[in-house]
């Protein structure tokens, strides 16, 4: 399984990003998808998930700032960021679990800088 994340960059404060993530590989099904972030000196938190039903789950800290989405069909997982704050920099890591047993893979990163 290979995930290739894009979409970061440098935005000012209050301004918006939209992450994208593709998965491929030779796999019966991809189950739940989301976005980690570490910041520097920090541990990797949980950004956001997504079941393969649509169920979501938001760290507080991104709670009606941010929203993930994926397309089935398409092997793809997005994170719309908005409102964004200098507290939001960091790299940011894609995942899916993959049947039969929900083993996580790991996209390469994608570097988010807001500041002024």
């Amino acid at each position: 399984v290979q995930l290739q994340a894009s979409g970061g960059g440098l935005v000012q404060p209050g301004g918006s990003l939209r992450l994208s993530c593709a998965a491929s590989g030779s796999i019966s099904r991809f189950n739940d998808m989301g976005w980690y972030r570490q910041a520097p000196g920090k541990q990797r938190e949980l950004v956001a998930g997504i079941s393969r039903g649509g169920y979501t789950k938001y760290a507080d800290s991104v709670k009606g700032r941010f929203t993930i989405s994926r397309d089935n069909a398409k092997n793809m997982v997005y994170l719309q960021m908005n409102m964004l704050k200098p507290e939001d920099t960091a790299v940011y890591y894609c995942y899916v679990e993959v049947s039969p047993d929900n083993r996580r893979y790991w996209g390469q990163g994608t570097q988010v800088t807001v500041s002024s």
